[in-house]
């Protein structure tokens, strides 16, 4: 069992090659008994619509079974769904999500919740310890089959009802999200034009992956044919949201958190927001202004979560397009919920929703740029590269997450990424010549230490 496979926030690794039915069974085993360490005698298990995700959902519940725990089979469902059955239904505060999230088709994985938490670090580490020690229980659980999309659909719909109707394109990319957004959608009383709404594996029109801009220019071409008021795109298991104005213009999710961090921050001052290393300064700056507690924090969701249950922040954030709202939800990353609340606000505004974001701060930045490399070398050349830092005097280096180094006039932010084997970038300046002189200094320092980088910017 490769140890490249339990990440820092999840269980990930290429179909066949690192997860086999039989390392995902015993994966499921390995669940299940710590699930029964914890108190509990059900684990929820759910699938996004990947073409291996039934036979790995299978060696799962076989898995969870052998343990001596009974099965909750949600189905086909997107990973809030799977998060929402652990805080609802009461029988089990313990789920496994089988889905490839935002990577290729040839990928897939397990987001893993105990007690309503989304283990993260050595808890999901430790599960390969138990199974290559055997420190598994023994037993023959159940299964059973249940339906959660109707009954959260309709919560969802009662709770946050728009002030006045408004169309929307909707780009699921083929994926799971598929078959909650456009009736949650309706529900909401919107016009909805579907885009790629039709579950396939394969992924055949763009991967499902809205924080490459990219994957969105299907969804901003429709958007202006349609004269649609906003776009919504959601990732491979719907955890993650993509927004395009009516001006078909991609809004970053650090400026979505803007809006949504001013209404939390109303209902409840001085609240505490947590975004990750890779959000503008603007949104710190916002935070501030409007009396909230902004907190910078790592990148990965578990982690976001985390730092919120630790500081008691009420909404939370990545720039990939996770968000987190723990004032009136559960305190998991959903983006049907988040893109609900965009929508009450956007209604409540009653303008165009390109007029609603410019009036948010903004500077030039770049989305999120990737520079792909072997299994293995992303952790070892940040290593290297934190030994030889020096991006010059008027420079500020916060090691929380890689080395984000932030000028008088910009930032720029290198990491290793914790769910593909790659360096992701970004960077944000006050205007073009103080981008190119952060990028300069940037590319200077990345191609002292490795000459052959070819780099996204």
């Amino acid at each position: 069992m490769k140890k490249s496979i339990f990440r820092e926030y999840d269980i990930r690794g290429v179909v066949d090659r690192d997860l086999t039915p039989q390392v995902v069974r015993d994966i499921g085993q390995a669940v299940g008994s710590l699930a029964a360490e914890r108190g509990e005698t059900q684990v929820i298990v759910g699938r996004d619509g990947r073409l291996s995700s039934p036979a790995l959902c299978d060696a799962l519940k076989a898995g969870i079974r052998a343990a001596g725990l009974d099965v909750l089979d949600l189905g086909a469902v997107s990973t809030p769904l799977l998060y929402y059955a652990t805080h609802t239904l009461g029988s089990s505060h313990a789920g496994v999500m089988v889905t490839g999230s935002h990577n290729p088709p040839q990928y897939n994985g397990l987001k893993i919740v105990i007690d309503k938490i989304a283990l993260h670090g050595e808890v999901i580490r430790d599960l390969r310890r138990r199974i290559e020690t055997g420190d598994l229980r023994h037993g023959h659980g159940g299964e059973r089959s249940a339906t959660i999309r109707i009954d959260y659909i309709r919560r969802l719909s009662d709770a946050l009802q728009l002030p006045k109707p408004c169309k929307v394109v909707v780009d699921c990319g083929n994926a799971i999200a598929a078959h909650t957004a456009p009736p949650l959608l309706r529900a909401l009383g919107c016009e909805v034009v579907e885009l790629y709404c039709e579950v396939d594996g394969r992924f055949p029109n763009h991967h499902p992956d809205p924080s490459i801009p990219e994957n969105l220019a299907d969804l901003q071409a429709a958007v202006r044919e349609h004269r649609a008021d906003v776009g919504l795109a959601f990732d491979g298991d719907a955890d993650r949201l993509g927004v395009v104005t009516d001006a078909g213009e991609i809004v970053w999710p650090d400026r979505v958190l803007m809006p949504l961090a001013e209404e939390v921050l109303a209902g409840h001052p001085g609240a505490g927001i947590v975004y990750d290393i890779k959000c503008s300064r603007h949104l710190t700056t916002l935070i501030e202004r409007l009396g909230g507690q902004p907190v910078l924090w790592k990148t990965g969701h578990s982690l976001i979560k985390a730092k919120m249950r630790e500081t008691g922040a009420l909404l939370g954030g990545e720039m990939t397009g996770h968000f987190v709202h723990a004032d009136d939800w559960f305190g998991f990353d959903d983006a049907f919920y988040a893109a609900t609340r965009l929508l009450r606000l956007l209604t409540r505004q009653g303008v165009a929703s390109a007029e609603f974001f410019a009036a948010w701060p903004t500077g030039l930045n770049t989305p999120e740029l990737r520079l792909d490399m072997a299994e293995g070398e992303p952790f070892a050349f940040m290593a290297r590269l934190g030994t030889q830092a020096d991006f010059g005097p008027d420079a500020r280096i916060i090691t929380l997450d890689g080395l984000r180094v932030e000028f008088p006039h910009g930032w720029g932010l290198v990491r290793a990424s914790n769910t593909t084997p790659s360096l992701t970038l970004r960077f944000e300046a006050d205007d073009p010549a103080a981008m190119a002189d952060i990028q300069d200094r940037f590319r200077r320092r990345l191609l002292a230490l490795q000459a052959d980088l070819v780099l996204p910017f």
